[in-house]
C-alpha cells in the first residue's frame, strides 16, 4: 500500500513549510525512520524521516517550494508500484491521502496548527483564513476582502498578508526579519504581555563551580572528547535539585498547572537571526560528560540550522547563559509553557565579605548574579525563593551534586 509522504505540522499554527532538498532521489529505496528531506519551519530547517519502508516515488515538489501543512509532497511505494493519482481530504482539513509523515517527536499542539478560522464579512461571506496570518493582518491593518488565499481551499496564510500590506502600502514593506526573528519576536511579546513575571535574584560565590571544572574538565574531554563549561555544571546542578523542586518544573496549561514527570533543560543559544532553546531531555539522570555531549551536538546543529523536531521539543526548564559575553545581571523571558527560565550572569572577581559574623574580612571572591524569572500562576514566591537558595548552595558545593 502507497504512503503519502505529506510536509508535517512541527510547531502551533504552523502553516506552511519549505522544503530545502530531498535526501533521496525518486526512484531510491528508503528504509522507515531514514532520513527523507528536509524542511524549514519559522523555527530551523530540519531532517524529516521516511514514514514507511520502500521506494521514493510521484515527487510533487522540489527544493525551494513553501507547501501548506497536510498536502501530499510524494509517495513511499512497493518496488513496481505506481503512485497514486487521487488525493482525498484527511483528518486534518487539509488534501492529502494514506499516512502522515512520520517525524520524531514535537509539539503536541502541532496538530492544530492547520485549523483555519472563517470570520463572516460584510454581505454575509466567509473568509478562510489562520489565527497567524488574522493576526499579522490586524497588526499591518490589511483589508481581507482585498486578499486571494494561496493556501488549499484558499485560505489565506501569513504570506499572503504579507504581499497584501506591501501591495496596499504602495511602497517597499519594512524588512520583518528571518522566520527565527518573527517567531522568537511574536513568542516573546506573547509571554511578557501573557505570562505575569516575577523576579527572584541571588549572587553566589562561583570559587567552588570554578575548582569543580578545573578538576573535572580532564577526565570528560579523555572520556567524551568535548570541552566542559560552566552551562554543562549548570544544566546537571539545576536538573538534579529540580528533583526537590517539582512545582518548578511544572507548567501551565488551559486546565491549570501540570506537573512535568521529566525534567528537561532548554539551553538557550544564539543563532544568527536569534535564539534557540535545544533541550537536554532527563538531563537530571544524565552524567555531566553526556550533558556536555549533548550541549556541544546542540549547539553545532543551532548553528548550522539542522535542529530536528525532537532536538526542542519537550522543554520543562530554560537556561539562558550570557556570562561568556561580560553580562553581570539580565532578566530572562519565561518561555511558555515553562514555569521558569535563569538567567546567568558573568562570573567576576567583587570585594565580598569572606567569613561569618564579626570574623567577616573585605576579601575577592568569583561572584555570580543568578535572576529566576517565574510565573506567578504555577509559582509563588517562597517557591522560587527556596529554589534558589538550594540551587545556590549546590553551586556552593557541588561535588556531592556530581557524584
Amino acid at each position: 500500500m502507497a504512503i503519502s509522504v505529506v510536509m508535517p505540522a512541527l510547531e502551533m499554527a504552523q502553516e506552511t513549510g519549505k522544503l530545502i532538498s530531498w535526501l533521496k532521489k525518486e526512484g531510491e529505496s528508503v528504509a522507515k525512520g531514514e532520513p527523507l528531506l528536509e524542511i524549514e519551519t519559522d523555527k530551523a530547517v530540519m531532517e524529516i524521516e521516511s514514514p514507511g519502508d520502500g521506494v521514493l516515488a510521484g515527487v510533487k515538489v522540489q527544493a525551494g517550494t513553501e507547501v501548506p501543512v497536510g498536502r501530499t509532497i510524494a509517495w513511499i511505494v512497493s518496488p513496481g508500484e505506481a503512485p497514486p493519482a487521487d488525493e482525498t481530504t484527511a483528518a486534518s482539513g487539509r488534501k492529502t491521502t494514506g499516512v502522515a509523515l512520520s517525524v520524531a517527536p514535537a509539539s503536541s499542539t502541532a496538530a492544530s496548527a492547520s485549523q483555519v478560522l472563517t470570520p463572516a464579512q460584510p454581505g454575509g461571506q466567509s473568509i478562510k483564513i489562520s489565527p497567524k496570518a488574522r493576526r499579522l493582518a490586524s497588526e499591518l491593518r490589511v483589508h481581507l476582502e482585498d486578499v486571494r488565499g494561496s493556501g488549499t481551499g484558499g485560505e489565506i496564510l501569513a504570506s499572503d498578508i504579507l504581499v497584501a500590506a506591501k501591495s496596499q502600502a504602495g511602497a517597499s514593506l519594512v524588512d520583518s526579519g528571518s522566520p527565527i526573528s518573527r517567531l522568537m519576536a511574536e513568542r516573546t511579546t506573547q509571554s511578557w504581555t501573557t505570562i505575569p513575571h516575577f523576579f527572584v535574584m541571588r549572587e553566589v560565590d562561583a570559587g567552588a563551580l570554578n575548582e569543580v571544572r578545573q578538576k573535572l574538565a580532564p577526565e570528560v574531554e579523555e572520556s567524551h572528547g568535548v570541552k566542559l563549561t560552566h552551562t554543562d555544571l549548570l544544566a546537571a546542578l539545576v536538573a538534579r535539585v529540580l528533583m526537590k523542586h517539582s512545582r518548578m518544573n511544572a507548567s501551565w496549561t488551559s486546565g491549570g498547572v501540570r506537573t512535568n514527570a521529566e525534567i528537561n533543560i532548554g539551553l538557550a543559544m544564539a543563532v544568527d537571526d536569534g535564539v534557540v532553546a535545544p533541550v537536554i531531555h532527563n538531563a537530571h539522570q544524565a552524567a555531566l560528560g553526556e550533558i556536555a555531549v549533548q550541549r556541544r551536538d546542540l549547539a553545532e546543529r543551532a548553528r548550522t540550522g539542522k535542529l530536528r523536531p525532537a532536538d526542542i521539543a519537550g522543554g520543562t526548564f530554560t537556561i539562558s547563559n550570557l556570562g561568556m559575553f561580560g553580562v553581570d545581571a539580565f532578566t530572562a523571558i519565561i518561555i511558555p509553557p515553562q514555569a521558569a527560565i535563569l538567567a546567568v550572569g558573568s562570573i567576576a572577581d567583587r570585594v565580598v565579605p569572606v567569613g561569618a559574623g564579626s570574623d567577616a574580612r573585605p576579601g575577592i571572591r568569583p561572584m555570580m548574579t543568578l535572576t529566576l524569572s517565574n510565573d506567578h500562576r504555577v509559582v509563588d514566591g517562597a517557591r522560587a525563593a527556596e529554589f534558589l537558595r538550594d540551587l545556590v548552595e549546590a553551586i556552593a558545593n557541588p561535588q556531592p551534586w556530581l557524584g
